[in-house]
C-alpha cells in the first residue's frame, strides 16, 4: 500500500488538520487518541498535544468533552483551505510583475525573517536579484491583494510591494524561467495518477486503512495546492492544474466523508 513507507506525522498538525477539514467539527479525546494510533502516535502524545493546543488557543474544548477549533485554529484553518477558491481568482497575465523588495527588512530579526520567507513562498514569489521576490501579476485584486495578503501571511510592513513591467528582454526571460525546477506539468501529471489510483482503492479498504490513507495522499495534494504558485499561461499548463486542482477536491470531499465515519464510531 501506498502509506507504509510515509513518516509518521506530528500530533499537532495531523489533529489541527482534522479539526479544519470542514466546518464545525467535533473531536473527543477518546476519537483523538484513535487517530494517533492509526500512525503510531502513542495516547500520551495526542493528550499532551490537545493540552497544549488549548493552552495555545487553536483549540478549545466544548460541551460533552469535545473539541473544535478556537479562534486561532479557525484563521489557520482558513489560510490552508484558501486553495479551493484560489483558481476563481486568476486574471488573464499582460507580462507584468508583482515585485516584493526587502531590502529595508533587518536580517538579525531571526523570527520575522522567517514569517517573511514562508509569506513570499506561499504566493508563489521567487528570488530575482537580492532582496528582489516577484510573481506574475496575475490575481485580480493586482499588487493591492498581493500586498495585503503577504501582510497577512507575516511579511513584514517595511518591505516594498509593487507593480513592475518593461524589463529589459535579458531580465524578462529570467523572471520567467524562476518556476522551470519545479516541474510543474510533471507535479500535476504524478498527482492526478495517484489520486485516481488511490480512489480506486479506497472501497476496498478497511475503514482504518482507507483513513489512514485518504490522509496520506490527501495531505501530500494540499501541500502541493498550498504551495502552488497559480502561474498563467505560458508558464504553466493551466488546463492541467484546473484537473489536478478538481480532483483534488473530489479527493477531499471522500476523504472527508471517511474520517467523518471513523471519528463517529463508537
Amino acid at each position: 500500500m501506498i502509506v507504509e513507507n510515509e513518516r509518521k506525522p506530528v500530533a499537532r498538525k495531523l489533529l489541527l488538520k482534522l479539526l479544519g477539514s470542514r466546518d464545525n467539527i467535533q473531536m473527543n479525546a477518546s476519537a483523538a487518541v484513535r487517530v494517533g494510533a492509526l500512525f503510531g502516535i502513542s495516547e500520551n502524545n495526542i493528550r499532551v498535544t490537545l493540552t497544549r493546543l488549548q493552552s495555545a488557543q487553536l483549540i478549545t474544548l466544548v460541551e460533552r468533552g469535545y473539541y473544535r477549533l478556537g479562534d486561532k485554529g479557525i484563521r489557520f484553518a482558513k489560510e490552508i483551505h484558501q486553495w479551493r477558491e484560489d483558481e476563481n481568482g486568476l486574471v488573464p497575465w499582460q507580462k507584468d510583475w508583482v515585485v516584493a523588495q526587502t531590502s529595508p527588512l533587518p536580517k538579525s530579526d531571526k523570527k520575522q525573517y522567517r514569517n517573511n520567507e514562508r509569506a513570499l513562498k506561499l504566493l508563489g514569489m521567487k528570488k530575482l536579484a537580492n532582496d528582489v521576490y516577484l510573481r506574475p501579476n496575475n490575481f485580480s485584486g493586482g499588487v493591492g491583494e498581493v500586498r495585503e495578503r503577504l501582510h497577512t501571511l507575516g511579511l513584514s510592513g517595511k518591505a516594498l510591494v509593487f507593480r513592475a513591467c518593461d524589463f529589459d528582454s535579458k531580465t524578462q526571460t529570467k523572471a520567467m524561467g524562476l518556476w522551470r525546477h519545479l516541474n510543474l506539468a510533471s507535479l500535476y501529471k504524478d498527482g492526478c495518477r495517484e489520486i485516481e489510483e488511490s480512489l480506486a482503492r479506497l472501497p476496498s479498504l478497511s475503514l482504518e486503512d482507507a483513513t489512514k490513507e485518504s490522509y496520506v495522499i490527501g495531505d501530500r495534494a494540499l501541500y502541493h495546492l498550498v504551495f502552488d504558485p497559480l502561474l498563467p499561461a505560458p508558464l504553466v499548463d493551466v488546463t492541467m492544474r484546473e484537473h489536478y486542482r478538481n480532483l483534488v477536491k473530489h479527493y477531499d470531499d471522500m476523504g472527508a466523508e471517511i474520517w467523518h465515519r471513523f471519528l463517529n464510531l463508537n
